[in-house]
């Protein structure tokens, strides 16, 4: 058994290492609101991001609003493409002009917050796994010292079990600087019944699928991963029109 867990971690590895190549760079933000500013927020953050589309280039983020969960109010996922894009002197004197226009509206607006850039799917991954969504899973992780790779591995291999049930499988985004979250995982569903049928699997079709993606059995899914965490934050959260 630990044989066959170490080739499927293998392969896990390589699959992680493929998609790296396709990978582009965003920019997360959990957002806060101040008391009683959330739809505010929401409409200041829509005009931003118009705003930031048009003058600068910024492709259209994936946005999404808190529904329970974690403490954040809004997550906003940008597209960067990469550093040289989002640091290119041209687009680089237009974002701090927007920001100088909107700073004062959004320090009334925002009680907290955090940012952290992020390596992740390509567009088109993103876009054929969360357009048209209502809801979202949202998990977060800090690794444990030395588990930084076997975290995303983990990750990995909760996919392929996904992928092997017929579930939506995971968007996975790791972290490159920013706030302290190692990786966290965006699961995209259409809507609260669609999210719950992962509950409701034939135990024998996902022991088997448990053990072809590399976990001693499907209870052990979940154990398995808090050996790798130090801590971990789960959101639900819904799609903003």
């Amino acid at each position: 058994m630990r044989k066959l867990c170490w080739i499927v971690m293998m392969f896990a590895c390589a699959l992680l290492a493929g998609a790296q190549g396709n990978e582009i760079l965003y920019k997360a933000s959990l957002i806060q609101a101040a008391p009683g500013k959330l739809l505010e927020l929401i409409d200041l953050e829509k005009k931003i991001a118009a705003e930031s589309e048009k003058a600068a280039g910024y492709m259209t983020p994936l946005w999404m609003r808190h529904s329970q969960g974690d403490r954040w109010d809004l997550l906003i996922i940008s597209p960067l493409g990469s550093y040289a894009d989002y640091y290119g002197q041209e687009r680089a004197a237009k974002r701090e002009k927007l920001q100088g226009e909107f700073r004062s509206a959004l320090q009334q607006d925002i009680a907290w917050q955090e940012d952290v850039f992020v390596h992740g799917p390509p567009l088109e991954a993103l876009h054929k796994s969360c357009d048209g969504a209502g809801l979202f899973h949202v998990e977060m992780f800090q690794a444990l010292p030395g588990k930084h790779d076997e975290l995303i591995h983990q990750r990995v291999m909760e996919n392929s079990f996904s992928q092997a049930m017929k579930l939506p499988q995971n968007l996975i985004f790791v972290r490159d600087q920013g706030a302290a979250w190692d990786v966290f995982t965006v699961g995209c569903y259409r809507n609260l019944k669609h999210y719950a049928e992962g509950s409701d699997l034939p135990p024998a079709d996902a022991q088997a699928a448990a053990k072809a993606a590399g976990f001693e059995s499907a209870a052990q899914i979940g154990p398995y991963l808090r050996t790798l965490i130090s801590l971990h934050r789960d959101t639900l959260a819904v799609a903003i029109k």
